[in-house]
């Protein structure tokens, strides 16, 4: 569900300001604006739209929470990008508890959420499998490949170097060449 609310055309930098001063009018929009790009974003990691919509919605409780810290030394997005990697990647440990409590006792994983359909498409194919990467993996793929960022814009995102975003990169696209082989997609 994307929140829709009249853009007023204020810059960013100045909702960021007022919704730092506690205007919660200049928060909403800020967050009705963004709103859209974080569940991308979600959706892009997980690949379960209910799953994005929660991430979704955490983000959007964190930010409420950590606005203040947000210095405006770089980009709002790229601080919203590592914000929602961040919940992303707490939510994927949040079902992984789950899911190893619910074999504990015996229960079917599908108690908790409904069955995935098997992907039918080689991009489904690959973004499944770009899901099943190790985590610096799948967030460099997904800036650099979901987002279209640079190497560079991912790395400041990552809090690494640009060289190291490059090297992800690379291992990632050897696991994907060999999984997608072995499924006979490639």
């Amino acid at each position: 569900m994307a929140l829709v609310a009249e853009d007023t055309g204020v810059p960013d930098e100045d909702l960021i300001a007022h919704a730092k001063a506690g205007d919660r009018k200049a928060f909403a929009e800020l967050v009705a604006r963004h709103y859209d790009f974080v569940f991308r974003v979600a959706w892009k990691w997980c690949g379960r739209k209910t799953d994005a919509e929660d991430i979704a919605q955490e983000v959007c409780a964190r930010l409420g929470r950590s606005i203040r810290s947000f210095t405006g030394q770089g980009a709002f997005t790229t601080w919203l990008y590592a914000l929602t990697l961040n919940v992303a990647r707490d939510h994927g440990r949040k079902l992984l508890r789950e899911s190893r409590k619910t074999a504990a006792f015996g229960v079917h994983a599908a108690a908790f959420g409904e069955a995935m359909p098997e992907p039918d498409e080689r991009a489904d194919a690959l973004w499944e499998a770009v899901r099943k990467l190790p985590d610096k993996q799948r967030e460099a793929v997904l800036l650099v490949y979901g987002e279209d960022l640079s190497h560079g814009d991912a790395a400041e995102i990552m809090g690494c170097a640009e060289p190291t975003v490059s090297w992800y990169i690379h291992e990632a696209k050897k696991r994907l060449k060999v999984h997608m082989r072995l499924a006979g997609e490639a």
